[in-house]
């Protein structure tokens, strides 16, 4: 049995890196890392113990410490997660940055993200323009379930959620701005079976083939859903930039802006329609 003693001693004794260990704790004792620290001494009860002790075997057997929790901060916001949706990735903010970069604040605005998800991207984009009116879509009902509830905890409440298929189901209305992070991950591509993605939902991470079928359908079908002059955004793999930089000029799309996320890596192409 181990001696639990403190929750410092309870901390080395998990087997995980330090960061991983007072992110589990904290969650388990509703706490913040910080308090962890103030407190490292403190005893650690029992229960709370043998609740961490095995969060953190699930943790050492590779599960995201996302879905350990239930939440990833993104864009500034709690966004709560499950394995029915993909985890929010700080590369993603990139594609909210180039949408924020064309949605005026000082006027109503009509966006469309396509395969929310959790909602993040949706909600970031809400949450930074209230006069925009969000619509979120996805094709699963589990996911839509999450994205609603993460609007209703954050209390935003212009983001509206509906099911479709990419444009199959969307309203018959036309966007200022569509932003999509869909799935682009080449089929059979061996990171699908290594580290957390093991354990997302495989169909939001890849559309099987080469990976671009995805975005290109949403590029292809994008003009048709946007006002004259409207954007489209959208994330793509490490190395589709050229592919889907190709895939916008093919559609007519000018201003192109190819945008590379904080490690440098080109991670998403914006554009306007003609």
């Amino acid at each position: 049995m181990i001696d639990i003693g403190s929750i410092s001693r309870a901390l080395s004794a998990s087997g995980l890196v330090p960061l991983d260990a007072q992110v589990l704790l904290a969650h388990v004792l509703a706490k913040d890392r910080a308090w962890l620290l103030a407190h490292a001494g403190d005893p650690l009860p029992r229960e709370q113990a043998d609740r961490f002790f095995a969060l953190a075997k699930r943790r050492r057997d590779g599960e995201p410490i996302a879905y350990l929790t239930g939440v990833r901060e993104f864009w500034g916001l709690p966004i709560a997660v499950s394995t029915a949706v993909l985890i929010p990735r700080p590369e993603t903010e990139t594609l909210v940055e180039l949408a924020l970069a064309r949605m005026p604040a000082d006027r109503d605005l009509r966006v469309l993200d396509l395969g929310t998800g959790s909602g993040a991207i949706a909600l970031a984009l809400a949450h930074e323009r209230s006069r925009a009116h969000v619509v979120a879509t996805d094709t699963s009902v589990d996911a839509l379930a999450i994205a609603r509830a993460n609007a209703h905890r954050l209390c935003i409440t212009n983001v509206e959620f509906i099911e479709a298929d990419w444009y199959d189901g969307i309203p018959a209305t036309s966007f200022d701005v569509i932003a999509s992070n869909p799935p682009y991950v080449e089929h059979g591509d061996p990171h699908l079976d290594d580290g957390d993605l093991r354990f997302e939902p495989r169909a939001a991470l890849t559309p099987a083939g080469n990976g671009l079928d995805a975005l290109r359908a949403i590029i292809e079908g994008a003009r048709a859903h946007l006002v004259p002059g409207g954007a489209l955004a959208v994330e793509h793999g490490h190395d589709q930039s050229d592919a889907v930089r190709a895939l916008f000029v093919a559609a007519e799309f000018a201003d192109l802006v190819a945008a590379r996320d904080l490690s440098g890596i080109p991670r998403v192409v914006a554009g306007r329609a003609r």
